[in-house]
């Protein structure tokens, strides 16, 4: 028995996911055979190679034909795994075909290894935005539902003002939107790795060329080799670009984009876990059968999805730091141990960014909000939560102004006595009305344009599906 595969018992955050599945070993080696098998189809539609050798090819290419631990093993000696992928993949063409195939004609290890992640990244990237989309239609139907239920905001982790738990989804929402737009943008971006050993597309260039020195064949192999380049970027569905050996920018931006949506996430998981404390109590994740439980206390539901999220949150941005770290250090026209650096690092950023908007879509369809609990919470501040309004609209009619106020809200803190009464037998009946007090003291009336950034929020994520 042997004990290589990575199924991710250490790694509850993205196992067993559609991105886990989507970025495992056995997709990365699928998507260099894909690129190899691309190129070949393109050289055989422009009649550069035959189509038995395309035919063999496709049949050759798939990745349940060759023994991925060995795979990994051997790609120790060059320092890839492609390297003794292709060795097999020529051995299992020449089954089907006799001749000389031009797999992997004029291409280089790091052509196929950078296309392959672009592909994986394309491939996971799709399911990680449509979980986006997902939880972002299930948090807009919470901001909407709730857009009038009051509760408190807290800064630096103190009661501050009255505010809506709709606008607090909305805010989460806002986070989600921009994170999914940042990385729709990366994911559209995603760009071909082609230019043979340095750069240059050299080798291509040369074989393609005619036999004579005349500059206008020269110049018309160079279209050629260009337009060959583009349809292979085209069938694989990532844009054409120059060769980036060493612009790891590319890389860079997808790691940016896959931290945000890993953070904007995690910012929702922190926000559940405050107020999902059985002291606090207003809201709760969603209940299910095996899910949540202890193994020593049988009364706990634990907020598993918000503490997975929160991990992510946590361990992401060391991925991000090793791929600007990586790109950074690029050296040369292929890194020297940079390169290779990058790969353990973007396929972990795509996995927790997959686990993330997994759970996330699973938290935003099935929260539990407890509105009595909000209301209660809002009250432990009493009429303090609205001091700023009211110093605001009192202090210019009140007897010593600011001062005074100031005074009235540390007595009502020391005395437990409510700020409206004190400020009652402070400001005679004739110059403000209790009716009017009442109205100012009211934390519903203090809401600002909370309705409104609510609706913006809403209809920005109808022009980001629209998009």
């Amino acid at each position: 028995m042997t004990f290589s595969a990575d199924f991710g018992l250490l790694t509850p955050m993205w196992a067993g996911t559609a991105v886990a599945h989507a970025s495992s070993d056995a997709a990365f080696a699928q998507a260099m055979l894909d690129v190899e098998a691309a190129w070949v189809s393109v050289l055989a539609g422009a009649g550069l190679t035959s189509g038995e050798d395309e035919e063999a090819v496709l049949a050759a290419a798939n990745v349940e034909f060759y023994d991925l631990e060995s795979l990994a093993v051997r790609g120790q000696d060059g320092a890839n795994a492609l390297i003794p992928l292709l060795g097999d993949l020529r051995v299992e063409i020449a089954k089907n075909y006799d001749g000389v195939s031009a797999v992997h004609k004029g291409a280089t290890s790091q052509d196929i290894i950078d296309s392959a992640l672009m592909l994986v990244a394309a491939r996971s990237g799709a399911i990680i935005l449509a979980d986006l989309m997902r939880s972002s239609d299930a948090l807009n139907v919470l901001a909407k539902a709730h857009r009038r239920q009051l509760c408190v905001a807290r800064s630096l982790t103190q009661h501050a003002l009255p505010m809506t738990f709709g606008l607090r989804v909305a805010n989460w929402l806002s986070g989600i939107i921009e994170a999914g737009e940042r990385l729709q943008r990366a994911l559209e971006s995603l760009p071909l790795q082609w230019g043979g050993a340095v750069g240059t597309l050299a080798s291509l260039t040369d074989s393609l060329a005619r036999d004579d020195d005349d500059a206008a064949a020269s110049a018309q192999a160079n279209v050629t080799v260009r337009d060959l380049v583009i349809e292979l970027a085209t069938n694989l569905g990532l844009r054409s670009s120059i060769p980036w050996h060493t612009n790891r920018l590319p890389i860079t931006q997808l790691a940016a984009a896959l931290g945000d949506v890993i953070a904007a996430s995690g910012h929702i998981a922190n926000d559940v876990l405050m107020l999902s404390r059985p002291e606090i109590g207003e809201v709760s994740e969603p209940q299910a059968a095996g899910k949540g439980g202890s193994s020593a206390m049988p009364q706990k539901q634990n907020p598993v999805l918000s503490v997975l999220m929160r991990s992510a949150a946590l361990s992401a941005p060391q991925h991000v730091g090793q791929l600007y770290l990586s790109a950074g250090a690029a050296d040369d026209e292929r890194p020297d141990g940079a390169w290779h650096a990058e790969w353990a690092s973007l396929r972990e950023l795509l996995r927790l960014a997959g686990g993330s908007v997994d759970k996330l879509a699973q938290l935003a369809e099935g929260l539990t909000v407890n509105p009595h609990a909000m209301v209660r919470n809002a009250a432990l501040s009493g009429d303090l939560l609205v001091s700023e309004r009211v110093m605001s609209h009192l202090a210019p009619i009140i007897a010593g102004g600011k001062k005074r106020i100031q005074e009235l809200v540390r007595q009502s803190l020391t005395e437990r006595r409510p700020l409206g009464e004190l400020l009652r037998e402070s400001i005679p009946q004739e110059r403000f009305s209790t009716h009017e007090l009442q109205r100012i003291l009211d934390p519903q009336n203090y809401l600002g344009q909370a309705d409104a950034f609510i609706d913006s929020v809403s209809d920005r994520l109808t022009d980001w599906k629209e998009s």
